[in-house]
């Protein structure tokens, strides 16, 4: 029992110093997924996944405004909204929460965008270690690591093999693949 506990700990994700990141501003269209690519690169390298993934989802992510308060109002109507300037869901949170033994709760992602930049790159890590390493080649394997931010674990493995996805999905693909030069640009800054 020891010994699981151990290595249990051991899988735990260690504590990120996350000072000097500042919150979405209030106003609309201020947001800019570029104000964050220094963390953005850390949080990456932490989770061991692609910063231009992590930068190219936050652009994608980046179509309402991330200020926390306006984050609360949105929550009151819609309660099961989607927090942080990665979107990120309840139930997405809560098995990277689980799986990485963050002690943060799912409300944190609102007014923290270094902890949500972090979720949401740990959770990349965990859709890269379901994707199967042959997949087919009309998708690059961050695309399919995209669509399956989007669009879950189950539909992005089956992307992967070739279904076609749905309207949204490939709303979302478009955009992807677009936003790819400007996340670029954000972390070669």
């Amino acid at each position: 029992m020891a010994e699981r506990s151990t290595a249990a700990s051991k899988q735990r994700s260690q504590p990120v110093d996350r000072g000097g990141v500042r919150t979405p501003p209030l106003r609309p269209g201020g947001y800019d997924p570029a104000d964050y690519a220094a963390y953005v690169v850390r949080s990456a390298e932490e989770a061991a996944v692609s910063p231009l993934l992590v930068m190219t989802v936050l652009h994608n992510e980046a179509y309402k405004p991330h200020h926390p308060l306006l984050e609360r109002l949105w929550q009151w109507w819609k309660p099961e909204a989607a927090f942080g300037v990665a979107n990120m869901h309840r139930a997405t949170f809560e098995r990277v929460r689980r799986t990485h033994g963050l002690s943060e709760r799912w409300q944190d992602l609102r007014d923290d965008p270094a902890f949500a930049i972090h979720a949401a790159a740990l959770h990349l890590k965990d859709l890269d270690r379901s994707l199967p390493k042959r997949h087919v080649r009309r998708y690059t394997r961050d695309e399919l690591l995209a669509l399956g931010y989007n669009a879950g674990e189950r539909n992005m493995r089956a992307f992967a093999r070739g279904v076609p996805p749905g309207p949204l999905a490939r709303s979302y693909l478009r955009r992807f693949r677009a936003y790819r030069s400007r996340a670029a640009e954000a972390l070669a800054d």
